[in-house]
């Protein structure tokens, strides 16, 4: 037998061994550099695939009225999830689980749509399950929400033999009074996309926790949600959890918050208003006044007691989320404006209720005296300076009365709402008043009675109203000021703008003796156990009996439980008007209040809005109007425009203890249409308070 050659050359072993000795090396060195030196960067890498954080919901504050009834509550809604690892091997068992699931849930098995949000209707079991399979294998997919209970527990009784499917609950907010109070309440709403990382940043959860988008539930968001809690869970590679690991952080819940609304007066305020807003589009055939408003407020301590604005919406309907046909259907409501809180937000011409702005300015600055009589022959015609010899160009300005008032003093000026009367201690007139109060004077003293500026309410998208100026004329329209423009904005007409909340400020003020007051809805933060945290004192923002607040900062010193983004809002926004040095007199107020005494009493709410047994007083307003609305209706004919109903009144007379303003849009002459309103509102409070009083005793 022949033996082959074995002898290997030497340069191929020593290059072999050369080769496993490099080898050898680098994976030890590689091995060295993995473990040792970038060991702990790899360690924190698994560590991050192999544990992950999971947020704890925390459970959002209550609210209550002033009497402690819960308007906002958190009730358990159910949510059917499938684990599509968990489900059978077999098709025909997991075809049996969506056959059930389809039957108790009307979700249909196989149906194809685009992919959208959890909970939206579109797809179909088959395919929310084929979704989950490919994303993540292991976590539980929505399938149907917001089951009835009696379905979710037919589920969980039925879960045994149901693998994969489970149940769970999940808080969702129950508005107790509906619609009755969304204007205050506001709802929640997803977190939006341009708001993701400011909210991740503080702990929430984009795709699962909400936030106020309006009223209360927006405005103390930070208060109301409290602070997320959150585990530590290990998982295996598919994704499916193992076991909780370190400490866990629990949840810290939202504080809750008691109003300073009643529910009961806020109730009797809607009737009286809807009552009235019906009675008068049945009288003209057509919806005629689409928007109306009434607001409550103690005008001694700035507590808001009511505050309607109609029409509204049904928040419940949009607690677990947001409907798009329902969303849709109320922005596109052009003339109600649902959304919108028109009692801080709708601005309008205040009519007659801002001659108290013209009445206190005149007095006080010696432009007129109480006993002083100034002549209403019905219509009174002003030169155009320009033009004066143009008659043609000259500018009637009538009263209501057509045959006018006759001689009238101050007081019954403000009753009878004289028209000629303010035109003359407001604008000037040849051979009686030598020179009005004038707009230098209306810039004055209207911003000081609460006008011009958000008064700082503790609710979102308060608006300014405009209290114009030969300024703000020149740079808005290009054109000077005219003695008609002074005439107009002396009685709240022409560009004059005001809410609802401003004109109530602005009586509440005379009715307190001269106390702006910061109104505001929250009363009491309270904790989980209903002990006051803090409590919102009444707040003076300024004080026209004892001059402004000088400098505006001062309001801060003055009121140390204002919140400070309201102190920074109300700072501001006066700040566009200086800082007025007003001081009114005592018996300038004290005037004041006996003529809107004898509006009531004798003047022109005396058949509408007069109480039996309790005195008041008040303020009517018909403010004229032509927006587009009027225009397209061919309503907006000189001399006969349309116009806005308003009425405020406070009682009792003596001791003020509330203030009711009532506003309808397009709703013709201030004390027939909103007087009544006030009434029964003032009424409805008195009776509450009798009630109440009888329970203590």
């Amino acid at each position: 037998m022949l033996r082959g050659n074995t002898n290997i050359p030497h340069f191929r072993l020593r290059l072999t061994y050369a080769v496993m000795a490099f080898l050898l090396v680098f994976f030890v060195g590689r091995l060295f550099m993995l473990q040792i030196i970038e060991g702990a960067y790899y360690q924190d890498l698994a560590d991050q695939n192999r544990f992950i954080t999971v947020s704890i919901p925390a459970p959002r504050g209550i609210i209550y009225d002033r009497n402690g009834f819960q308007l906002v509550r958190n009730v358990p809604s159910f949510n059917v999830m499938i684990t599509p690892a968990l489900l059978p091997d077999s098709e025909a068992e997991t075809e049996a689980i969506y056959r059930r699931l389809s039957e108790l849930t009307g979700i249909p098995i196989d149906q194809d749509g685009p992919p959208a949000a959890p909970c939206v209707p579109g797809r179909g079991i088959l395919q929310l399950v084929t979704e989950g399979t490919n994303i993540s294998p292991y976590d539980a997919w929505h399938i149907a929400c917001d089951v009835d209970e009696r379905i979710a527990r037919i589920l969980r009784e039925e879960q045994v033999d149901l693998p994969g499917v489970t149940v769970e609950a999940v808080p969702i907010r129950d508005y107790t009074t509906g619609e009755l109070t969304s204007a205050l309440i506001g709802y929640l709403g997803p977190i939006p996309a341009s708001l993701k990382d400011y909210y991740e940043g503080l702990g929430f959860v984009a795709d699962r926790d909400k936030i106020g988008y309006d009223g209360i539930e927006y405005w103390y968001q930070e208060i109301l949600a409290g602070q997320n809690g959150q585990k530590e869970v290990e998982r295996d590679v598919a994704g499916q959890q193992l076991r909780e690991v370190g400490i866990v952080t629990q949840p810290i819940p939202g504080y809750s918050l008691r109003l300073t609304i009643d529910t009961r007066l806020q109730s009797a305020a809607e009737t009286a208003l809807i009552n009235r807003m019906e009675f008068i589009n049945r009288y003209a055939g057509e919806e005629r006044t689409p928007i109306g408003v009434v607001i409550a407020m103690n005008p001694q301590t700035g507590e808001i007691l009511a505050m309607i604005s109609w029409p509204t919406y049904e928040n419940n309907r949009l607690a677990r989320f947001i409907p798009e046909d329902y969303y849709l259907q109320l922005e596109a409501d052009e003339r109600g404006k649902p959304l919108i809180n028109h009692a801080i937000a709708g601005e309008w011409p205040p009519g007659s209720t801002f001659k108290m702005v013209t009445a206190v300015g005149a007095l006080n600055e010696g432009v007129i005296t109480p006993d002083r009589k100034i002549h209403d022959p019905g219509k009174i015609t002003i030169e155009n300076r320009y033009f004066p010899k143009d008659q043609g160009k000259a500018k009637d300005f009538v009263c209501w009365e057509e045959e006018g008032h006759g001689w009238v003093d101050f007081v019954h000026g403000i009753a009878y709402s004289c028209n000629v009367y303010f035109y003359k201690i407001g604008g000037g007139y040849p051979g009686e008043i030598d020179e009005g109060l004038g707009v230098e004077g209306i810039n004055l003293y209207a911003p000081s009675l609460g006008y011009g500026a958000p008064l700082g309410i503790d609710l979102p998208g308060e608006e300014d109203g405009l209290i114009p100026s030969p300024y703000w004329k020149r740079i808005n329209l290009g054109e000077n000021w005219s003695d008609g423009d002074t005439y107009n904005a002396v009685t709240g007409q022409g560009f004059v703008l005001a809410t609802p909340l401003q004109v109530m400020t602005s009586i509440a003020t005379l009715a307190n003796g001269g106390k702006v007051m910061w109104p505001h809805l929250v009363q009491e933060i309270l904790d989980g156990e209903g002990n006051v945290i803090q409590r919102y004192e009444p707040c003076v923002l300024w004080d026209i009996a004892d001059g402004i607040l000088t400098p505006l900062e001062s309001i801060g010193a003055n009121c140390p439980t204002l919140p400070e983004e309201t102190l920074e809002t109300i700072q501001s926004a006066r700040q566009d008007f200086g800082t007025p040095d007003v001081l009114v007199e005592p018996w300038v107020i004290d005037q004041v209040q006996q003529g809107m005494h004898l509006v009531t009493t004798e003047g022109t709410a005396h058949t509408y809005g007069d109480l039996e047994t309790i005195s008041s007083a008040g303020k009517t307003g018909t403010g004229e109007f032509c927006d587009e609305v009027a225009r397209e209706k061919g309503l907006c004919i000189p001399g006969e425009w349309p116009t806005h109903s308003w009425y405020i009144a406070y009682a009792p007379f003596e001791n003020p203890e509330i203030v009711v303003a009532a506003f309808v849009y397009n709703g013709g002459e201030g004390a027939v249409t909103s007087g009544p309103i006030v009434r029964q509102v003032l009424e409805a409070y008195f009776s509450l308070k009798a009630i109440d009083v009888a329970r203590t005793d």
